[in-house]
């Protein structure tokens, strides 16, 4: 029995199963690229939503002046400022992670980074050198 047509036949499928393969996992790492663009740009624009609706009116006296800045939607928020209320000195990302037992992982750190970032813009906290980030003191 000659099995060489058919060893040839399989050799073949195989490699255009891989090629297929290969193409989706491309096509998988350019989706999920635009996903994460997608998501960035739904919390910008909820955040100038929120950022739009806390401006005080200023045609209406009764609008106070200042309003202390809102937090972010998420409970991981407000959970990071307990955090910093027993904090005797500024903290890190990393010592986040650790004080709320998120995960060290890379991308854990990143992500409490950003976090820490928006409650910077929003003048919740401050980030006195790189990296380093304490609430805002009146």
């Amino acid at each position: 029995m000659n099995l060489k047509p058919l060893l040839d036949k399989l050799a073949t499928c195989e490699q255009q199963a891989a090629a297929r393969a290969e193409q989706l996992r491309e096509q998988i790492t350019e989706l999920s690229a635009q996903l994460r663009e997608a998501e960035q740009e739904l919390e910008n624009l909820r955040i100038s939503r929120k950022t739009v609706l806390a401006l005080p009116d200023e045609d209406d006296p009764q609008s106070p002046a200042h309003e202390p800045p809102a937090l972010p939607d998420h409970p991981d928020y407000q959970r990071i400022l307990d955090a910093f209320s027993t904090a005797d000195r500024p903290l890190r990302a990393r010592d986040l992670c650790e004080a709320l037992d998120t995960g060290m992982e890379p991308k854990r750190i990143e992500g409490m980074r950003s976090k820490l970032k928006r409650l910077v813009k929003r003048g919740i906290l401050e980030e006195s050198t790189p990296g380093e980030f304490h609430p805002v003191r009146p």
